[in-house]
């Protein structure tokens, strides 16, 4: 009996251990995540926690950085005073995500990237922007709302002046931007310079004020806002552009890759192994990239000879670029309306593939008119509550323009549904995962979802139309195509010119288009890697477990699996779904 009792008491301290372990982790967690928000502000408004929307921070300086270290190294403490044996599955896999999150960051802060605070392709210049708009992510509903906007803006300003004495850092490091990327900037920054103040993005909230309010209300944010945007803002946007054209500009580098920058191949190395999770090397990733791309040009090959084509590839992606029947469209409300009958046309088929499908609202909208010229089709995600929708954007600068082939029915699937608005927003609603895994993650789950939900165009009911199965086999070889040009770029010293014709030569893409894709890459090295890396990874396990699992394997268990526990890490991913599968 008092063996019984003795091996009775065992378990209830092992149970109590492993309870104690898992509230450690909890708070430790909870503080990680609580702190990043603090340091972060921005990323607060994204996920709908408006307790941060009054504040800023100009995240590149050292002095931020130096706040990024500390909070890294605190947790880092405290996580290896975790046993993770003791933890259920749920979180081992929270705490091998966090461990990685930390461990990267940490090798990321060794770099001097911080000395090119922006670029043409993404940067504060126009995240402030979209903010101040009042149509995207900052909040402009009640009085609290104005009041918060008002102290970002004064910091937005700020945060434009400091990134001059950053970009002045960079260059007595030698540490610039290509040329040609320094270029793009200029004009991006000249836009915000208007003669009427009632012209500018950052008028928008006043254009658009709440029912609510008294006409004292108005007047007051009126002459606020007014004066903060003609003597804040815009001389900001003024100084910097003034900057960018006549003193970084003749600084700037013509080499294409970040290898020609200090340090710049151990660079690389450390953003594939952020952006692709794996530490594949970038001789493999290219060869990997040549031979996608072969097979996704034969599969071309027998598209263009089943339409009946006559004539080589080149000549058949000339007539899908050139053919006026591929122009039908005269309005951006026809644009958007052909959107809506691509989600309406796979409706029935996504009850099949998903057991589970997302609360969050969805809409699609045009993107806004300021930045439609540099911007692509684009997905924001909706918010915790759902009182923001999930928004797919589409840029469309001349409807009569806008074609037909270009992959309409994959780009809805990669950017929309299920791609981008699925993952999210399960993701996102799913609040049994610690609040840094509902909304954070890394690339490679997130493009590499949405990139292999364009290969169940099919299996939903698209690709009937063998031109929208052309512009999906474009998309595809796109990713592809990605493979090769950033990684012979960035460690092959391929020239961007030499990237720009490798890229026109396999797929069916305009010169302009081909030259901002490229200088994309550019910009953000290695993160065009991730789409084609994840979706070849998630492809894998499919097939793999399918085998596995024969007569058990029921796709919409398996998507919903892939989903419910949100973004992680490809190596954790597949160790998840392995022991699922083991599970059935």
């Amino acid at each position: 009996m008092k063996k019984i009792l003795f091996f009775a008491c065992i378990i209830i301290a092992m149970g109590c251990q492993k309870k104690d372990q898992k509230a450690e982790l909890a708070k430790v967690i909870d503080t990680y995540y609580e702190e990043q928000l603090k340091l972060n502000p921005v990323s607060a408004t994204s996920n709908g926690d408006n307790r941060f929307n009054d504040q800023l921070s100009i995240d590149f300086t050292d002095a931020h950085r130096a706040k990024i270290k500390s909070l890294l190294d605190a947790t880092q403490k405290s996580l290896e005073s975790i046993s993770r044996d003791q933890l259920d599955e749920n979180d081992q896999i929270s705490y091998d995500i966090l461990k990685r999150d930390l461990e990267l960051s940490q090798k990321g802060l060794s770099f001097p990237d911080n000395f090119i605070p922006l670029n043409q392709f993404y940067g504060f210049h126009l995240l402030f922007a979209q903010l101040g708009s009042g149509s995207v992510i900052q909040p402009f509903t009640t009085k609290k709302d104005y009041e918060n906007w008002a102290k970002r803006m004064s910091i937005g300003a700020q945060y434009l002046d400091s990134s001059i004495v950053y970009f002045r850092k960079g260059i007595a490091a030698n540490y610039v931007l290509p040329s040609a990327l320094i270029e793009k900037i200029i004009p991006q920054l000249e836009a915000f310079q208007v003669k009427d103040v009632k012209e500018s993005t950052f008028y928008g909230p006043l254009k658009q004020f709440p029912k609510e309010f008294t006409e004292s209300d108005k007047a007051q944010f009126t002459a606020e806002y007014t004066k903060k945007i003609q003597e804040e803002i815009l001389p900001a946007y003024a100084r910097l552009s003034t900057f960018i054209k006549n003193e970084y500009l003749p600084k700037g580098r013509k080499s294409s890759g970040i290898s020609a920058l200090p340090n710049g191949p151990a660079y690389y190395e450390f953003l594939i192994e952020a952006m692709t999770t794996t530490r594949k090397p970038a001789q493999e990733i290219y060869e990997t990239g040549l031979a996608e791309v072969k097979r996704i040009r034969t599969e071309m090959e027998n598209t263009k000879n089943k339409v009946g084509f006559k004539g080589d590839l080149p000549a058949f992606f000339e007539h899908m670029k050139t053919d006026p029947s591929f122009y039908p469209f005269k309005t951006p409300a026809e644009v958007l309306a052909a959107f809506h009958a691509i989600h309406k046309k796979m409706e029935p088929s996504l009850k099949n593939m998903f057991g589970k499908t997302p609360k969050t609202p969805f809409e699609i909208r045009q993107t806004e008119a300021f930045r439609a010229e540099s911007a692509s089709a684009e997905y924001f995600q909706g918010s915790e509550e759902g009182n923001r929708p999930g928004i797919f954007y589409v840029p469309i600068l001349d409807a009569k323009k806008f074609n037909y082939t270009s992959g309409m029915e994959s780009l809805f699937l990669h950017e929309a549904i299920p791609g981008h608005h699925y993952q999210i927003s399960i993701q996102q609603e799913n609040k049994s995962l610690p609040k840094f895994r509902r909304f954070g993650g890394n690339s490679a789950y997130a493009e590499g979802w949405a990139l292999y939900t364009e290969s169940l165009g099919k299996e939903l009911g698209l690709y009937t139309d063998p031109y929208q199965y052309m512009g999906a086999l474009g998309d595809e070889i796109h990713r592809a195509i990605r493979l090769v040009v950033d990684a012979g770029i960035h460690s092959k010293n391929m020239s961007r010119e030499e990237a720009i014709a490798y890229m026109m030569a396999n797929e069916p893409i305009s010169e302009q288009g081909a030259i901002a894709e490229i200088e994309r890459y550019m910009a953000i090295p290695a993160q065009a890697l991730s789409y084609k890396i994840g979706a070849l990874k998630i492809r894998e396990i499919r097939e793999r477990l399918s085998k596995q699992l024969g007569d058990k394997f029921k796709l919409s268990d398996f998507h919903d699996e892939l989903l419910k526990d949100g973004n992680m890490s490809l190596d954790i991913l597949e160790q998840k779904m392995d022991r699922w599968a083991a599970k059935k």
